[in-house]
This record gives C-alpha cells, sequence and structure tokens, in this order.
C-alpha cells in the first residue's frame, strides 16, 4: 500500500531541498563576483593588460585575481563557466510550483473569493505571466528605453509594482507573491540563460578564431547581472512568504510585496558601494529599517483579508469526498476540541492572536479542506498540536489517519 500524501510530502521536500542547495550555490556565485568586481583595483597598470586586479586570503590560502574588460589575449585551456547553479534553481522551483500550487490548484492557487477560475484557467495564466514577463522584460532592455540605467530601473520596479497588484487580484494571497517571486526569478535565470551564456560564448568564439571581441556584449551581459544581483533578496523573500501570513494574506499584500522591492535596493546599495570603496552609506539602513516598520504596520493594520470574510467556505468535490468519509464526525470533534483555539477566526489560546499559517479549523467544511494538511501534520506526524500542548492522545491520531485513510480508498 502505498501512502500517496506521505510520498508527496517527501518528494516536495527532495525537491524543495535542491531548491535551497542550488538556490545557495547561485546566490553565493553571484554575490561574490558582483563584490569581486566592485572591489577590483583599476588604478594600476598591469602587464597582463587586464581591467583590474585584487588579493584575496581565504582558507589558509592567497588568491591574485584579475579581469579583462573583454578578453585575454588567448583562451585559458581550462575556463569554468557558472550556469548550472541559475538553470537547476528556477527547474527546482518551478518543479515546486507544479508539485504545491498546480497539483494543488484548488487548496493553494485558487481562491474563488478573489477570482472563480478553473484549475486549467489559473495554471494557464501562471505559465502566460511567466512568458510574458520575460518577453516584456527582455524587449524593454533592448530597446531606447533601455539605454539609460537608471531610468531603466525605475521603469522595472513600476511593472514589478503592477505585476505585485495583479497577482494578488488573481490568486490566492499566497499564490500571488510566489508567482510573483516566479515572475521575477525567471526573468533573472533567463537573462543568464539568453543573454549573459550567449554572449560570452560570442566572445570565447572570437578569441578561437583570432578575431577581437566587441566589448559591446560584456556590457550588455554586466547591465543584466546588476539587474540579478539587485533582484536577488526580493526573490527570497518572496520564496520564503508562504511561511508568513502577515505578509500573503493581507489586504496590503501587494503594497507589501512592492516594498520589499525597494528593502532589496537598499540593501544591496550598501554592500555594492563598500565593496566599491565609494563610502560607508549607513542611511541605507535606517531607510531598509523604516520600510520593514512600514511593511509591519500595513500587514497588521486590517489584520488578515480573511478575518473579515464572513460565512464558511464552500466545500469543493474533493472536500465533500472528506467530508462524507466514515469517522468524519470523530475527526470533526477531535479537530475543533484540540486544534480550533488556535485555528480560529479569533483564537482563544493565550499569545495567539490569528490562526497559524491562516489555515482555521472551526467548521466542518474548513476541516474537510485542510484534510491532507490535518493527516499529515497531526495524523502522521505529531507536528501538531505544537508540543502536544492540547494533549491530543494517540487514539485520536489514529482516527484521523483512518478517515483520510478511507476518504482517499487506501484503507486503514
Amino acid at each position: 500500500m502505498y501512502d500517496y500524501a506521505v510520498l508527496g510530502e517527501w518528494l516536495q521536500f527532495a525537491v524543495r531541498w535542491t531548491h535551497v542547495i542550488t538556490a545557495i550555490a547561485w546566490i553565493g556565485s553571484s554575490f561574490y563576483f558582483i563584490a569581486l568586481d566592485l572591489g577590483l583595483h583599476r588604478d594600476r597598470n598591469l602587464a597582463s593588460g587586464a581591467d583590474g586586479e585584487e588579493w584575496q586570503v581565504h582558507g589558509g590560502g592567497f588568491y591574485h585575481i584579475q579581469k579583462y574588460l573583454v578578453a585575454p589575449e588567448a583562451m585559458p585551456d581550462h575556463l569554468i563557466w557558472f550556469k548550472w547553479e541559475s538553470y537547476m534553481t528556477w527547474v527546482s522551483g518551478f518543479t515546486m510550483m507544479i508539485l504545491v500550487y498546480y497539483f494543488g490548484a484548488n487548496f493553494f492557487l485558487i481562491d474563488p473569493s478573489v477570482m472563480a477560475l478553473t484549475v486549467p484557467q489559473a495554471i494557464g495564466i501562471s505559465i502566460g505571466s511567466l512568458v510574458f514577463g520575460w518577453i516584456m522584460y527582455d524587449l524593454i532592455c533592448k530597446s531606447k528605453f533601455g539605454d539609460n540605467n537608471t531610468r531603466l530601473m525605475i521603469g522595472l520596479y513600476i511593472i514589478l509594482v503592477a505585476m505585485s497588484w495583479g497577482y494578488t487580484h488573481v490568486f490566492s494571497g499566497r499564490a500571488a507573491l510566489l508567482h510573483l517571486g516566479a515572475f521575477t526569478a525567471t526573468i533573472m535565470t533567463a537573462n543568464v540563460f539568453f543573454i549573459i551564456m550567449p554572449n560570452q560564448r560570442i566572445v570565447v568564439a572570437d578569441l578561437k578564431a583570432g578575431r577581437k571581441p566587441d566589448p559591446k556584449y560584456g556590457k550588455i551581459a554586466k547591465q543584466r547581472s546588476t539587474h540579478n544581483n539587485y533582484l536577488t533578496l526580493p526573490v527570497l523573500f518572496l520564496m520564503l512568504s508562504n511561511h508568513y501570513p502577515l505578509a500573503f494574506a493581507t489586504k496590503y499584500n501587494w503594497i507589501i510585496a512592492s516594498l520589499v522591492f525597494l528593502m532589496g535596493v537598499t540593501i544591496r546599495h550598501y554592500f555594492n558601494t563598500r565593496h566599491s570603496r565609494k563610502g560607508n552609506p549607513t542611511w541605507t539602513w535606517l531607510v531598509t529599517a523604516l520600510i520593514f516598520v512600514l511593511i509591519a504596520w500595513l500587514s497588521t493594520a486590517p489584520m488578515f483579508a480573511t478575518d473579515t470574510k464572513t460565512g464558511d467556505i464552500t466545500p469543493s468535490p474533493a472536500d465533500m469526498r472528506f467530508a462524507q468519509a466514515p469517522g468524519f464526525q470523530d475527526v470533526t470533534d477531535i479537530v475543533t476540541g484540540r486544534c480550533s483555539m488556535c485555528h480560529a477566526k479569533e483564537p482563544s489560546y493565550d499569545g495567539i492572536h490569528w490562526a497559524p499559517k491562516g489555515v482555521r479549523l472551526e467548521t466542518p467544511n474548513e476541516i474537510a479542506h485542510e484534510a491532507e494538511r490535518i493527516y499529515i501534520q497531526a495524523g502522521v506526524t505529531h507536528a501538531m498540536p505544537p508540543a502536544n500542548l492540547s494533549f491530543i492522545e494517540p487514539a485520536e491520531r489514529a482516527k484521523i489517519v483512518a478517515w483520510y485513510r478511507a476518504a482517499v480508498g487506501q484503507g486503514a
């Protein structure tokens, strides 16, 4: 017998772990090379003809690094390319989107109170928006508008704000912020795949053919790398936002997302300025702190958007399967007795001010809707209640397991 819910959890865990590993590798190399490029000493007349150099120490050894503005006179025998970190970060991230938001569209992607969508419609909008985002961004960068970097960055920020608003008016709050992160990450990886790497291949091909490479290819690649540098931190926030209802389940979630992009700019500006030895702009930390305080206020001022809704949720066909399964009444009694003091519109447990993760378990419809979470968190594992604060009994957990498995036809 296969427990598909458990297998699904482990598959998500494996893909999520891969995503984290590759993201760390990509972000680490990206931040390192940006810092290296900004920190190069370019005031030295180097015999090698390099544009700049820097000495570094790490791990007990010393490194002498030189950068050529276009390319060296001869191609080295061994050239290391940094690309797979980016590609695998996107592939693993999109795989996670499929596993969580496409397979679980009725739970995580679609919110009928925001927009009534079918599953194919929601998935189509999701994929289409990612493709549209890259095409629009690339065309703007290649246009006359993109000749001025400052103007281009302001224009791109306006687009991101518009996408923040758009996503929150199509998908659930959780899915909206996640998609904004995926929208941005797609642009970043596409920059590597379609612009940065092809331009570097052109330079390599010219060197091998004995031609002098055109410096414009390096200039274009550097522009896209700079964009990636400033977008990285907001993407990290958006990818982690699904763990924080205070970020995604609020009336002003699209404004919060927009402000996060500004925090990414202020933080990276500080480090980029320090690395380039152009000062110590500590004012950026004050601005960042003020933006963060504003975000915190926006998240709690209206409380949750879900808290303003009245009435029970409308059960889907999948929900009805769990509501009609043997043992549902027992599970309803268990959950309302052991979990609803926290997972409620107005939690009664001391110190809990809103439903954790935005999950409510006060009505039979809400319990049926969260069947898989209840099964994993309180049935198969003992993750909930935390530290078993409500003293749920082993026999009660067994009833949850039997009910869920009966509903999905796996037997007890």
